[in-house]
Protein backbone atom coordinates (compact mmCIF):
# COMPACT_ATOMS: atom_id res chain seq x y z
CA UNK A 1 0.00 0.00 0.00
CA UNK A 2 1.29 3.46 -0.89
CA UNK A 3 1.79 6.25 1.66
CA UNK A 4 -1.46 7.83 2.90
CA UNK A 5 -2.59 10.47 0.41
CA UNK A 6 -4.24 13.41 2.15
CA UNK A 7 -6.48 15.93 0.46
CA UNK A 8 -10.02 16.69 -0.59
CA UNK A 9 -12.43 14.64 -2.69
CA UNK A 10 -14.81 15.80 -5.41
CA UNK A 11 -17.87 13.91 -6.59
CA UNK A 12 -19.76 14.81 -9.76
CA UNK A 13 -22.81 13.46 -11.59
CA UNK A 14 -22.87 13.75 -15.36
CA UNK A 15 -25.21 13.23 -18.29
CA UNK A 16 -28.80 12.10 -18.13
CA UNK A 17 -30.15 11.57 -14.60
CA UNK A 18 -31.40 8.16 -13.48
CA UNK A 19 -33.60 6.80 -10.72
CA UNK A 20 -30.57 5.49 -8.78
CA UNK A 21 -27.60 7.77 -9.52
CA UNK A 22 -27.96 9.29 -6.05
CA UNK A 23 -27.43 5.82 -4.58
CA UNK A 24 -23.97 5.88 -6.17
CA UNK A 25 -23.35 9.38 -4.86
CA UNK A 26 -24.21 8.31 -1.32
CA UNK A 27 -22.17 5.13 -1.72
CA UNK A 28 -19.07 7.20 -2.48
CA UNK A 29 -19.76 9.54 0.46
CA UNK A 30 -20.20 6.57 2.82
CA UNK A 31 -16.94 5.06 1.59
CA UNK A 32 -15.02 8.31 2.18
CA UNK A 33 -16.49 9.61 5.43
CA UNK A 34 -14.18 9.36 8.39
CA UNK A 35 -11.14 8.25 6.40
CA UNK A 36 -7.95 10.00 7.61
CA UNK A 37 -6.85 10.74 4.05
CA UNK A 38 -10.00 12.67 3.16
CA UNK A 39 -10.30 16.16 4.62
CA UNK A 40 -13.38 17.49 2.82
CA UNK A 41 -15.87 15.84 0.49
CA UNK A 42 -17.09 18.26 -2.15
CA UNK A 43 -20.09 17.81 -4.41
CA UNK A 44 -19.66 19.55 -7.76
CA UNK A 45 -22.74 21.60 -8.66
CA UNK A 46 -23.63 20.69 -12.25
CA UNK A 47 -20.66 18.38 -12.68
CA UNK A 48 -17.63 19.64 -14.64
CA UNK A 49 -19.28 23.04 -15.17
CA UNK A 50 -19.29 23.49 -11.40
CA UNK A 51 -15.75 22.19 -10.98
CA UNK A 52 -14.20 24.82 -13.24
CA UNK A 53 -16.22 27.56 -11.47
CA UNK A 54 -15.35 26.26 -7.99
CA UNK A 55 -19.05 25.77 -7.32
CA UNK A 56 -18.97 23.11 -4.60
CA UNK A 57 -21.10 21.99 -1.67
CA UNK A 58 -19.55 20.23 1.34
CA UNK A 59 -20.96 16.76 1.97
CA UNK A 60 -18.89 15.26 4.79
CA UNK A 61 -21.24 16.48 7.54
CA UNK A 62 -24.48 15.17 6.02
CA UNK A 63 -26.39 12.94 8.43
CA UNK A 64 -27.12 9.30 7.69
CA UNK A 65 -30.85 10.00 7.64
CA UNK A 66 -30.46 12.81 5.11
CA UNK A 67 -28.15 10.76 2.91
CA UNK A 68 -30.66 7.91 2.83
CA UNK A 69 -33.35 10.34 1.67
CA UNK A 70 -31.02 11.62 -1.04
CA UNK A 71 -30.19 8.06 -2.08
CA UNK A 72 -33.86 7.19 -2.49
CA UNK A 73 -34.58 10.32 -4.53
CA UNK A 74 -34.41 10.11 -8.33
CA UNK A 75 -32.43 12.41 -10.63
CA UNK A 76 -29.02 13.97 -9.95
CA UNK A 77 -29.03 15.64 -6.52
CA UNK A 78 -25.90 17.64 -7.33
CA UNK A 79 -27.15 18.74 -10.72
CA UNK A 80 -25.78 17.40 -13.99
CA UNK A 81 -24.13 18.69 -17.16
CA UNK A 82 -24.10 17.80 -20.84
CA UNK A 83 -20.66 19.38 -21.32
CA UNK A 84 -18.26 17.10 -23.18
CA UNK A 85 -14.84 18.35 -22.05
CA UNK A 86 -11.99 18.47 -24.54
CA UNK A 87 -8.32 18.65 -23.55
CA UNK A 88 -8.48 22.40 -22.84
CA UNK A 89 -11.60 22.03 -20.67
CA UNK A 90 -10.00 19.14 -18.78
CA UNK A 91 -6.94 21.32 -18.17
CA UNK A 92 -9.24 23.81 -16.38
CA UNK A 93 -10.69 20.93 -14.34
CA UNK A 94 -7.22 19.85 -13.32
CA UNK A 95 -6.24 23.41 -12.37
CA UNK A 96 -9.36 23.64 -10.18
CA UNK A 97 -8.31 20.43 -8.46
CA UNK A 98 -4.80 21.75 -7.82
CA UNK A 99 -6.22 24.98 -6.41
CA UNK A 100 -8.55 23.12 -4.01
CA UNK A 101 -6.08 20.34 -3.05
CA UNK A 102 -8.35 17.71 -4.59
CA UNK A 103 -6.70 14.29 -4.53
CA UNK A 104 -9.74 12.08 -5.14
CA UNK A 105 -12.15 12.53 -8.06
CA UNK A 106 -15.29 10.43 -8.54
CA UNK A 107 -17.44 10.94 -11.62
CA UNK A 108 -20.72 9.11 -12.08
CA UNK A 109 -21.78 8.92 -15.70
CA UNK A 110 -21.59 7.13 -19.03
CA UNK A 111 -18.79 6.61 -21.52
CA UNK A 112 -18.20 10.36 -22.11
CA UNK A 113 -17.80 10.79 -18.35
CA UNK A 114 -15.26 7.99 -18.20
CA UNK A 115 -13.32 9.72 -20.97
CA UNK A 116 -13.27 12.95 -18.93
CA UNK A 117 -11.82 10.95 -16.02
CA UNK A 118 -9.20 9.48 -18.32
CA UNK A 119 -8.06 12.84 -19.70
CA UNK A 120 -7.89 14.51 -16.28
CA UNK A 121 -6.04 11.51 -14.89
CA UNK A 122 -3.45 11.68 -17.67
CA UNK A 123 -2.97 15.43 -17.12
CA UNK A 124 -2.33 14.84 -13.42
CA UNK A 125 0.28 12.19 -14.22
CA UNK A 126 2.01 14.48 -16.70
CA UNK A 127 2.21 17.19 -14.02
CA UNK A 128 3.40 14.76 -11.33
CA UNK A 129 0.31 15.53 -9.24
CA UNK A 130 -1.09 12.53 -7.39
CA UNK A 131 -4.81 12.36 -8.17
CA UNK A 132 -6.97 9.26 -8.00
CA UNK A 133 -9.76 9.33 -10.58
CA UNK A 134 -12.63 6.87 -10.53
CA UNK A 135 -15.50 6.58 -12.95
CA UNK A 136 -18.71 5.26 -11.37
CA UNK A 137 -20.92 3.66 -14.06
CA UNK A 138 -24.32 5.14 -14.85
CA UNK A 139 -26.58 4.99 -17.87
CA UNK A 140 -30.12 3.86 -18.62
CA UNK A 141 -28.86 2.87 -22.08
CA UNK A 142 -26.77 0.03 -20.56
CA UNK A 143 -24.07 0.63 -23.17
CA UNK A 144 -20.82 0.59 -21.16
CA UNK A 145 -18.39 -2.07 -22.35
CA UNK A 146 -17.13 -4.78 -19.97
CA UNK A 147 -20.23 -4.30 -17.82
CA UNK A 148 -22.94 -6.94 -17.61
CA UNK A 149 -25.29 -4.02 -16.95
CA UNK A 150 -25.06 -0.51 -15.55
CA UNK A 151 -26.74 1.26 -12.62
CA UNK A 152 -29.84 3.06 -13.83
CA UNK A 153 -30.68 0.51 -16.50
CA UNK A 154 -32.53 -1.94 -14.26
CA UNK A 155 -34.93 0.69 -12.98
CA UNK A 156 -35.51 2.25 -16.40
CA UNK A 157 -36.08 -1.24 -17.81
CA UNK A 158 -38.66 -1.89 -15.09
CA UNK A 159 -40.41 1.37 -15.98
CA UNK A 160 -40.47 0.43 -19.68
CA UNK A 161 -41.68 -3.13 -19.00
CA UNK A 162 -44.52 -1.96 -16.76
CA UNK A 163 -45.48 0.84 -19.15
CA UNK A 164 -45.82 -1.71 -21.94
CA UNK A 165 -47.82 -4.05 -19.73
CA UNK A 166 -50.34 -1.27 -19.19
CA UNK A 167 -50.27 -0.06 -22.78
CA UNK A 168 -50.82 -3.61 -24.01
CA UNK A 169 -54.00 -3.84 -21.95
CA UNK A 170 -55.09 -0.44 -23.26
CA UNK A 171 -54.45 -1.53 -26.84
CA UNK A 172 -56.36 -4.76 -26.22
CA UNK A 173 -59.32 -2.77 -24.89
CA UNK A 174 -59.48 -0.35 -27.82
CA UNK A 175 -57.67 -2.14 -30.67
CA UNK A 176 -55.49 -0.18 -33.04
CA UNK A 177 -51.86 0.36 -33.93
CA UNK A 178 -49.73 1.90 -31.20
CA UNK A 179 -46.07 2.94 -31.36
CA UNK A 180 -43.91 3.71 -28.31
CA UNK A 181 -40.52 5.36 -28.79
CA UNK A 182 -37.90 4.32 -26.22
CA UNK A 183 -34.49 5.81 -25.37
CA UNK A 184 -31.43 4.28 -26.95
CA UNK A 185 -29.31 6.09 -29.54
CA UNK A 186 -26.90 3.26 -30.33
CA UNK A 187 -27.96 0.39 -28.04
CA UNK A 188 -31.33 -1.36 -27.87
CA UNK A 189 -31.26 -2.78 -24.33
CA UNK A 190 -33.96 -0.49 -22.97
CA UNK A 191 -36.28 -1.05 -25.92
CA UNK A 192 -35.73 -4.80 -25.65
CA UNK A 193 -36.87 -4.59 -22.01
CA UNK A 194 -40.39 -3.91 -23.31
CA UNK A 195 -40.90 -7.67 -23.74
CA UNK A 196 -40.39 -8.52 -20.06
CA UNK A 197 -44.08 -8.22 -19.20
CA UNK A 198 -45.28 -10.54 -21.97
CA UNK A 199 -47.22 -13.48 -20.55
CA UNK A 200 -47.03 -16.98 -22.01
CA UNK A 201 -49.75 -18.26 -24.34
CA UNK A 202 -51.31 -14.84 -24.93
CA UNK A 203 -51.26 -12.27 -27.73
CA UNK A 204 -49.52 -9.76 -25.45
CA UNK A 205 -47.47 -7.01 -27.00
CA UNK A 206 -45.19 -5.55 -27.87
CA UNK A 207 -45.73 -7.52 -31.05
CA UNK A 208 -42.87 -5.80 -32.85
CA UNK A 209 -39.58 -4.47 -31.45
CA UNK A 210 -37.04 -2.41 -33.41
CA UNK A 211 -33.55 -1.73 -32.05
CA UNK A 212 -30.48 0.10 -33.47
CA UNK A 213 -28.58 -3.19 -33.81
CA UNK A 214 -30.81 -4.25 -36.72
CA UNK A 215 -31.07 -2.06 -39.88
CA UNK A 216 -34.52 -0.53 -40.25
CA UNK A 217 -36.27 -0.87 -43.61
CA UNK A 218 -39.46 1.11 -44.17
CA UNK A 219 -41.02 -1.41 -46.57
CA UNK A 220 -40.34 -4.34 -44.24
CA UNK A 221 -41.72 -2.30 -41.34
CA UNK A 222 -45.05 -1.87 -43.14
CA UNK A 223 -45.09 -5.60 -44.01
CA UNK A 224 -44.39 -6.50 -40.36
CA UNK A 225 -47.19 -4.28 -39.06
CA UNK A 226 -49.63 -5.59 -41.65
CA UNK A 227 -48.92 -9.21 -40.69
CA UNK A 228 -49.53 -8.56 -36.98
CA UNK A 229 -52.58 -6.39 -37.61
CA UNK A 230 -54.20 -9.05 -39.78
CA UNK A 231 -53.55 -11.71 -37.12
CA UNK A 232 -54.65 -9.84 -33.97
CA UNK A 233 -56.62 -6.87 -35.22
CA UNK A 234 -54.18 -4.66 -33.33
CA UNK A 235 -50.43 -4.04 -33.07
CA UNK A 236 -48.25 -2.67 -30.26
CA UNK A 237 -44.77 -1.60 -31.36
CA UNK A 238 -41.58 -0.75 -29.41
CA UNK A 239 -39.04 1.39 -31.29
CA UNK A 240 -35.60 2.62 -30.22
CA UNK A 241 -35.14 6.32 -30.86
CA UNK A 242 -31.82 5.50 -32.56
CA UNK A 243 -33.00 3.10 -35.27
CA UNK A 244 -31.15 3.63 -38.55
CA UNK A 245 -31.13 2.27 -42.09
CA UNK A 246 -28.57 -0.09 -43.60
CA UNK A 247 -26.25 2.85 -44.31
CA UNK A 248 -26.34 4.02 -40.70
CA UNK A 249 -28.56 7.06 -41.29
CA UNK A 250 -30.86 7.70 -38.35
CA UNK A 251 -34.49 7.24 -39.38
CA UNK A 252 -35.42 10.27 -37.27
CA UNK A 253 -33.14 12.37 -39.50
CA UNK A 254 -34.09 10.60 -42.73
CA UNK A 255 -37.84 11.11 -42.43
CA UNK A 256 -37.91 14.75 -41.32
CA UNK A 257 -36.83 17.90 -43.13
CA UNK A 258 -35.57 20.10 -40.29
CA UNK A 259 -33.23 18.17 -38.00
CA UNK A 260 -32.17 19.53 -34.61
CA UNK A 261 -28.84 18.59 -33.04
CA UNK A 262 -27.83 18.43 -29.38
CA UNK A 263 -24.79 19.94 -27.64
CA UNK A 264 -22.58 17.10 -28.93
CA UNK A 265 -23.67 17.56 -32.55
CA UNK A 266 -25.88 14.44 -32.48
CA UNK A 267 -29.31 14.39 -34.09
CA UNK A 268 -31.85 15.35 -31.41
CA UNK A 269 -33.73 12.16 -30.47
CA UNK A 270 -34.92 12.33 -26.87
CA UNK A 271 -37.40 15.01 -25.97
CA UNK A 272 -38.92 14.99 -29.45
CA UNK A 273 -42.04 13.19 -30.64
CA UNK A 274 -40.97 13.46 -34.28
CA UNK A 275 -40.02 9.82 -34.87
CA UNK A 276 -43.31 8.47 -33.48
CA UNK A 277 -45.32 10.92 -35.57
CA UNK A 278 -43.33 10.10 -38.70
CA UNK A 279 -43.78 6.34 -38.27
CA UNK A 280 -47.49 6.84 -37.56
CA UNK A 281 -47.90 8.81 -40.77
CA UNK A 282 -45.96 6.14 -42.66
CA UNK A 283 -48.37 3.44 -41.44
CA UNK A 284 -51.45 5.53 -42.17
CA UNK A 285 -50.28 6.29 -45.68
CA UNK A 286 -48.70 3.00 -46.77
CA UNK A 287 -50.71 0.42 -44.84
CA UNK A 288 -53.88 2.45 -45.08
CA UNK A 289 -53.57 2.38 -48.87
CA UNK A 290 -53.16 -1.40 -48.82
CA UNK A 291 -56.08 -2.13 -46.52
CA UNK A 292 -58.39 0.60 -47.70
CA UNK A 293 -59.06 1.43 -44.04
CA UNK A 294 -58.72 4.63 -42.08
CA UNK A 295 -56.38 3.10 -39.52
CA UNK A 296 -56.35 4.07 -35.84
CA UNK A 297 -52.65 4.79 -35.26
CA UNK A 298 -51.20 6.51 -32.21
CA UNK A 299 -47.66 7.15 -30.95
CA UNK A 300 -46.09 8.09 -27.62
CA UNK A 301 -42.50 9.05 -26.88
CA UNK A 302 -41.47 7.98 -23.38
CA UNK A 303 -38.58 10.46 -23.47
CA UNK A 304 -37.22 11.78 -20.20
CA UNK A 305 -39.92 9.96 -18.20
CA UNK A 306 -37.71 6.86 -18.39
CA UNK A 307 -34.96 8.44 -16.30
CA UNK A 308 -36.25 10.03 -13.10
CA UNK A 309 -39.40 8.51 -11.67
CA UNK A 310 -40.76 7.46 -8.30
CA UNK A 311 -42.49 4.23 -7.38
CA UNK A 312 -41.24 1.46 -9.66
CA UNK A 313 -37.50 1.42 -8.99
CA UNK A 314 -35.62 -1.88 -9.05
CA UNK A 315 -34.32 -2.80 -5.59
CA UNK A 316 -31.40 -4.67 -7.16
CA UNK A 317 -30.53 -1.57 -9.18
CA UNK A 318 -30.62 0.58 -6.03
CA UNK A 319 -28.35 -1.79 -4.10
CA UNK A 320 -25.87 -2.21 -6.95
CA UNK A 321 -25.67 1.53 -7.63
CA UNK A 322 -24.84 2.13 -3.95
CA UNK A 323 -22.27 -0.64 -3.93
CA UNK A 324 -20.59 0.67 -7.11
CA UNK A 325 -20.03 4.02 -5.35
CA UNK A 326 -18.69 2.37 -2.21
CA UNK A 327 -16.36 0.17 -4.24
CA UNK A 328 -14.95 3.19 -6.08
CA UNK A 329 -14.20 4.91 -2.77
CA UNK A 330 -12.69 1.77 -1.29
CA UNK A 331 -10.32 1.27 -4.21
CA UNK A 332 -9.31 4.94 -4.39
CA UNK A 333 -8.38 4.91 -0.72
CA UNK A 334 -6.56 1.58 -0.90
CA UNK A 335 -3.58 2.75 -2.92
CA UNK A 336 -2.36 4.48 -6.06
CA UNK A 337 -5.24 3.37 -8.25
CA UNK A 338 -7.47 4.89 -10.90
CA UNK A 339 -10.15 3.24 -12.98
CA UNK A 340 -13.80 2.51 -13.61
CA UNK A 341 -16.08 0.17 -11.68
CA UNK A 342 -17.60 -2.61 -13.78
CA UNK A 343 -20.55 -4.74 -12.69
CA UNK A 344 -19.78 -8.23 -13.92
CA UNK A 345 -22.12 -11.19 -13.52
CA UNK A 346 -20.60 -14.38 -12.17
CA UNK A 347 -23.75 -16.46 -11.73
CA UNK A 348 -27.32 -16.62 -13.03
CA UNK A 349 -28.70 -19.06 -10.47
CA UNK A 350 -28.32 -17.70 -7.91
CA UNK A 351 -27.89 -14.26 -9.43
CA UNK A 352 -24.54 -12.84 -8.34
CA UNK A 353 -22.29 -10.01 -9.52
CA UNK A 354 -18.86 -8.64 -8.72
CA UNK A 355 -17.74 -4.99 -8.71
CA UNK A 356 -14.38 -5.03 -10.47
CA UNK A 357 -11.93 -2.31 -11.37
CA UNK A 358 -11.19 -1.86 -15.06
CA UNK A 359 -8.92 0.67 -16.75
CA UNK A 360 -10.40 4.02 -17.72
CA UNK A 361 -9.12 3.48 -21.26
CA UNK A 362 -11.04 0.19 -21.46
CA UNK A 363 -14.43 1.91 -21.16
CA UNK A 364 -13.85 5.52 -22.21
CA UNK A 365 -15.77 6.59 -25.33
CA UNK A 366 -16.71 3.01 -26.23
CA UNK A 367 -20.21 1.58 -26.76
CA UNK A 368 -21.63 -1.82 -25.85
CA UNK A 369 -24.42 -3.09 -28.08
CA UNK A 370 -27.29 -5.48 -27.53
CA UNK A 371 -26.16 -8.95 -28.66
CA UNK A 372 -27.86 -9.65 -31.98
CA UNK A 373 -28.54 -13.22 -30.82
CA UNK A 374 -31.57 -11.72 -29.06
CA UNK A 375 -32.90 -10.02 -32.21
CA UNK A 376 -35.46 -11.98 -34.26
CA UNK A 377 -35.90 -11.11 -37.96
CA UNK A 378 -35.01 -7.50 -37.26
CA UNK A 379 -38.40 -6.87 -35.66
CA UNK A 380 -38.59 -8.73 -32.35
CA UNK A 381 -36.70 -9.85 -29.25
CA UNK A 382 -36.58 -13.50 -28.23
CA UNK A 383 -37.76 -14.66 -24.81
CA UNK A 384 -34.23 -15.75 -23.80
CA UNK A 385 -33.49 -12.05 -23.18
CA UNK A 386 -35.81 -12.28 -20.18
CA UNK A 387 -33.35 -14.59 -18.41
CA UNK A 388 -30.66 -11.91 -18.62
CA UNK A 389 -33.00 -9.09 -17.65
CA UNK A 390 -35.30 -10.51 -14.98
CA UNK A 391 -32.93 -10.49 -11.96
CA UNK A 392 -31.86 -6.91 -12.71
CA UNK A 393 -35.44 -5.64 -12.87
CA UNK A 394 -37.05 -7.67 -10.11
CA UNK A 395 -40.70 -8.59 -9.60
CA UNK A 396 -43.37 -7.21 -11.92
CA UNK A 397 -47.10 -6.92 -11.12
CA UNK A 398 -49.32 -9.88 -11.97
CA UNK A 399 -52.15 -9.15 -14.39
CA UNK A 400 -55.04 -11.13 -15.85
CA UNK A 401 -57.43 -10.83 -18.79
CA UNK A 402 -60.59 -12.63 -19.90
CA UNK A 403 -60.52 -15.03 -22.85
CA UNK A 404 -63.34 -14.62 -25.33
CA UNK A 405 -64.37 -17.23 -27.88
CA UNK A 406 -63.94 -16.08 -31.45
Amino acid sequence: MSELLKGNAVIGQSGGPTAVINQSLVGVIEGLKGHPGVEKIYGAHHAVAGIVKGDFIELQDCTEDFLNKIANSPSSALGSSRDKPDAAYCKRIFEAFEKNNVRYFFYAGGNDSSDTCRIVNELAKEEGYELRCFHVPKTVDNDLVLNDHTPGFGSAAKFVAQAFMGDNLDNRSLPGIKINIIMGRHAGFLTAASILGRRENTDDGPHLVYVPEAPFDESKFIDDVEKVYKKFGRCLIAVSEGISDKDGTAIAAKLQENVETDAHGNVQLSGSGALGDLLSDLIKDKLGARTGEKLRVRADTFGYLQRSFVGCVSEVDQAEARQAGRRAAELALSGDLDGSIAIQRVSDDPYKVEFNRIELSDVAAKTQHLDTKYVVDGCNICDSFKKYLAPIVGELPEIATFTFDK
